[in-house]
Protein backbone atom coordinates (compact mmCIF):
# COMPACT_ATOMS: atom_id res chain seq x y z
CA UNK A 1 0.00 0.00 0.00
CA UNK A 2 1.60 3.23 -1.06
CA UNK A 3 2.62 5.61 2.19
CA UNK A 4 0.20 8.93 2.43
CA UNK A 5 2.31 11.72 3.36
CA UNK A 6 1.59 14.43 5.17
CA UNK A 7 2.10 16.94 1.96
CA UNK A 8 -0.08 14.50 0.10
CA UNK A 9 -3.06 14.97 2.57
CA UNK A 10 -2.09 18.60 2.46
CA UNK A 11 -2.45 19.10 -1.54
CA UNK A 12 -5.55 17.36 -2.03
CA UNK A 13 -6.61 19.45 1.23
CA UNK A 14 -5.89 22.63 -0.54
CA UNK A 15 -7.17 21.30 -3.96
CA UNK A 16 -10.94 20.35 -2.13
CA UNK A 17 -11.55 22.00 0.86
CA UNK A 18 -12.48 18.45 2.49
CA UNK A 19 -10.99 17.97 5.70
CA UNK A 20 -7.94 16.35 6.82
CA UNK A 21 -9.36 12.75 7.79
CA UNK A 22 -11.12 12.68 4.63
CA UNK A 23 -8.59 13.90 2.36
CA UNK A 24 -6.17 10.73 4.21
CA UNK A 25 -9.20 8.46 3.77
CA UNK A 26 -9.56 9.23 0.08
CA UNK A 27 -6.02 8.86 -0.82
CA UNK A 28 -6.01 5.35 0.85
CA UNK A 29 -8.58 4.59 -1.33
CA UNK A 30 -6.98 5.54 -4.19
CA UNK A 31 -3.33 4.61 -3.84
CA UNK A 32 -2.22 8.48 -2.95
CA UNK A 33 -3.66 9.70 -6.06
CA UNK A 34 -4.53 12.98 -6.01
CA UNK A 35 -6.76 13.55 -8.95
CA UNK A 36 -8.37 10.37 -8.06
CA UNK A 37 -8.86 11.26 -4.36
CA UNK A 38 -10.64 14.62 -5.66
CA UNK A 39 -12.85 12.59 -7.85
CA UNK A 40 -13.48 10.03 -4.88
CA UNK A 41 -14.30 13.36 -2.55
CA UNK A 42 -16.87 14.34 -5.10
CA UNK A 43 -18.54 11.22 -5.20
CA UNK A 44 -18.67 11.23 -1.01
CA UNK A 45 -20.34 14.94 -1.44
CA UNK A 46 -17.34 15.14 1.16
CA UNK A 47 -15.63 17.66 -0.89
CA UNK A 48 -18.44 20.09 -1.37
CA UNK A 49 -19.04 19.83 2.61
CA UNK A 50 -15.71 20.91 3.47
CA UNK A 51 -15.98 24.33 1.33
CA UNK A 52 -18.95 25.25 3.58
CA UNK A 53 -18.40 23.80 6.68
CA UNK A 54 -17.01 27.36 7.96
CA UNK A 55 -20.60 28.49 7.46
CA UNK A 56 -23.08 29.95 10.41
CA UNK A 57 -25.71 27.25 10.97
CA UNK A 58 -28.59 29.17 13.27
CA UNK A 59 -31.81 27.37 11.45
CA UNK A 60 -32.55 23.70 11.56
CA UNK A 61 -34.77 21.28 13.52
CA UNK A 62 -35.06 19.69 16.49
CA UNK A 63 -36.09 16.00 15.84
CA UNK A 64 -37.41 13.01 18.26
CA UNK A 65 -37.26 9.39 17.93
CA UNK A 66 -39.56 7.17 20.38
CA UNK A 67 -38.38 3.23 20.10
CA UNK A 68 -41.52 0.54 19.46
CA UNK A 69 -42.80 0.15 23.43
CA UNK A 70 -41.91 3.62 24.25
CA UNK A 71 -38.33 2.68 26.24
CA UNK A 72 -35.94 4.73 24.33
CA UNK A 73 -36.50 8.28 23.42
CA UNK A 74 -34.10 10.62 21.80
CA UNK A 75 -34.20 14.28 21.07
CA UNK A 76 -31.40 15.68 18.44
CA UNK A 77 -30.41 19.36 17.52
CA UNK A 78 -29.39 19.61 13.55
CA UNK A 79 -28.51 23.03 12.45
CA UNK A 80 -28.31 24.28 8.68
CA UNK A 81 -28.03 27.83 7.57
CA UNK A 82 -31.51 29.07 6.07
CA UNK A 83 -35.05 27.73 7.14
CA UNK A 84 -35.73 26.88 3.54
CA UNK A 85 -33.15 23.70 3.67
CA UNK A 86 -34.98 23.31 7.60
CA UNK A 87 -38.23 22.65 5.58
CA UNK A 88 -36.91 20.42 3.17
CA UNK A 89 -37.89 16.64 2.95
CA UNK A 90 -34.53 15.50 2.81
CA UNK A 91 -33.67 17.44 5.76
CA UNK A 92 -36.75 16.43 7.72
CA UNK A 93 -35.36 12.78 6.94
CA UNK A 94 -31.68 12.95 7.92
CA UNK A 95 -33.12 14.61 11.58
CA UNK A 96 -35.11 11.61 11.78
CA UNK A 97 -32.19 9.17 10.76
CA UNK A 98 -30.07 11.02 13.10
CA UNK A 99 -32.33 10.72 16.42
CA UNK A 100 -32.89 6.89 15.34
CA UNK A 101 -28.68 6.89 15.28
CA UNK A 102 -28.83 7.53 18.87
CA UNK A 103 -31.68 5.42 20.30
CA UNK A 104 -29.89 2.51 18.49
CA UNK A 105 -26.25 3.30 19.88
CA UNK A 106 -26.57 3.29 23.61
CA UNK A 107 -22.50 3.79 23.85
CA UNK A 108 -22.83 7.52 22.50
CA UNK A 109 -22.46 10.21 24.28
CA UNK A 110 -20.99 13.13 22.63
CA UNK A 111 -21.55 14.65 19.00
CA UNK A 112 -17.33 14.43 17.97
CA UNK A 113 -14.17 13.45 19.59
CA UNK A 114 -13.38 17.14 20.07
CA UNK A 115 -16.56 17.41 22.28
CA UNK A 116 -15.19 14.70 24.25
CA UNK A 117 -13.52 17.17 27.92
CA UNK A 118 -9.81 16.48 28.39
CA UNK A 119 -10.49 15.21 32.02
CA UNK A 120 -12.08 12.07 30.26
CA UNK A 121 -9.46 11.72 27.50
CA UNK A 122 -7.17 11.81 30.61
CA UNK A 123 -9.43 9.08 32.54
CA UNK A 124 -9.07 6.80 29.61
CA UNK A 125 -5.28 7.19 28.67
CA UNK A 126 -4.63 6.37 32.83
CA UNK A 127 -7.05 3.09 32.33
CA UNK A 128 -5.11 1.75 29.70
CA UNK A 129 -1.37 2.57 30.95
CA UNK A 130 -2.50 0.48 33.69
CA UNK A 131 -3.51 -2.81 31.62
CA UNK A 132 -1.89 -6.09 32.54
CA UNK A 133 -1.26 -6.57 29.36
CA UNK A 134 0.99 -3.51 28.70
CA UNK A 135 3.24 -4.29 31.92
CA UNK A 136 6.52 -5.91 30.21
CA UNK A 137 6.27 -3.75 26.80
CA UNK A 138 8.81 -1.16 26.07
CA UNK A 139 7.57 2.39 27.14
CA UNK A 140 7.93 3.64 23.34
CA UNK A 141 5.91 0.67 22.29
CA UNK A 142 3.19 1.15 25.18
CA UNK A 143 3.02 4.53 24.68
CA UNK A 144 1.79 4.09 20.67
CA UNK A 145 -0.70 0.42 21.92
CA UNK A 146 -2.86 3.38 24.55
CA UNK A 147 -2.96 5.97 21.94
CA UNK A 148 -4.94 3.16 19.35
CA UNK A 149 -6.43 2.08 21.66
CA UNK A 150 -7.85 5.42 23.13
CA UNK A 151 -8.43 6.77 19.74
CA UNK A 152 -10.64 3.54 18.84
CA UNK A 153 -12.72 3.94 22.50
CA UNK A 154 -13.12 7.93 21.60
CA UNK A 155 -14.88 6.96 18.72
CA UNK A 156 -16.54 4.86 20.20
CA UNK A 157 -18.20 7.28 22.35
CA UNK A 158 -18.76 10.06 19.68
CA UNK A 159 -22.04 10.02 17.01
CA UNK A 160 -20.56 10.67 14.18
CA UNK A 161 -18.14 8.06 14.23
CA UNK A 162 -20.59 5.48 14.14
CA UNK A 163 -21.52 3.29 11.14
CA UNK A 164 -24.35 4.48 9.85
CA UNK A 165 -27.26 2.25 10.90
CA UNK A 166 -29.08 1.94 7.32
CA UNK A 167 -25.68 1.71 5.39
CA UNK A 168 -22.96 0.29 7.34
CA UNK A 169 -20.06 1.46 4.68
CA UNK A 170 -20.48 4.71 5.91
CA UNK A 171 -19.96 6.88 9.04
CA UNK A 172 -22.59 9.20 10.12
CA UNK A 173 -20.55 12.08 9.44
CA UNK A 174 -20.56 10.87 5.69
CA UNK A 175 -23.67 11.06 6.13
CA UNK A 176 -24.63 14.42 7.08
CA UNK A 177 -21.72 15.67 4.13
CA UNK A 178 -23.59 13.87 1.38
CA UNK A 179 -26.77 15.97 2.84
CA UNK A 180 -24.69 19.01 2.23
CA UNK A 181 -23.88 18.48 -0.92
CA UNK A 182 -27.32 17.41 -1.64
CA UNK A 183 -28.94 20.36 0.05
CA UNK A 184 -26.00 23.00 -0.82
CA UNK A 185 -25.71 23.97 3.01
CA UNK A 186 -23.53 23.60 6.16
CA UNK A 187 -25.22 21.27 7.78
CA UNK A 188 -24.10 20.63 11.77
CA UNK A 189 -25.35 18.07 14.24
CA UNK A 190 -25.61 19.71 17.41
CA UNK A 191 -26.59 18.05 20.32
CA UNK A 192 -28.58 14.93 21.28
CA UNK A 193 -30.17 13.56 24.60
CA UNK A 194 -31.16 10.14 24.57
CA UNK A 195 -33.69 8.85 27.15
CA UNK A 196 -33.81 5.14 28.72
CA UNK A 197 -36.99 4.33 30.71
CA UNK A 198 -35.95 3.99 34.68
CA UNK A 199 -32.31 4.27 33.82
CA UNK A 200 -30.80 5.90 37.45
CA UNK A 201 -33.63 4.66 39.21
CA UNK A 202 -32.80 1.83 41.71
CA UNK A 203 -35.53 -0.03 42.96
CA UNK A 204 -36.25 -0.16 46.49
CA UNK A 205 -36.11 -3.96 47.24
CA UNK A 206 -37.80 -3.85 50.84
CA UNK A 207 -40.68 -2.11 49.21
CA UNK A 208 -40.90 -4.60 46.02
CA UNK A 209 -40.59 -7.60 48.62
CA UNK A 210 -43.47 -5.58 50.84
CA UNK A 211 -45.75 -6.03 47.41
CA UNK A 212 -44.78 -9.15 46.53
CA UNK A 213 -45.46 -10.42 49.65
CA UNK A 214 -49.49 -8.14 49.74
CA UNK A 215 -49.83 -9.63 46.65
CA UNK A 216 -49.46 -13.52 48.05
CA UNK A 217 -51.65 -12.79 50.80
CA UNK A 218 -54.62 -11.80 48.60
CA UNK A 219 -54.22 -15.39 47.33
Amino acid sequence: MTEISAQLVKELREKTGAGMMDCKKALKETNGDVEKGAEWLRQKGIASAGKKSGRITAEGLVGSYIHTGSRIGVLVEINCQTDFVARNVEFKELVQNIAMQVAACPNVEYVKVEDIPKEIVQKEKEIEMGRDDLGKKPPEIKEKIVQGRIEKRLTEMCLLDQPYIKDQSITVEELVKQTIAQLGENIQVRRFVRFVLGEGIEKDESNFAEEVAAQMGQK
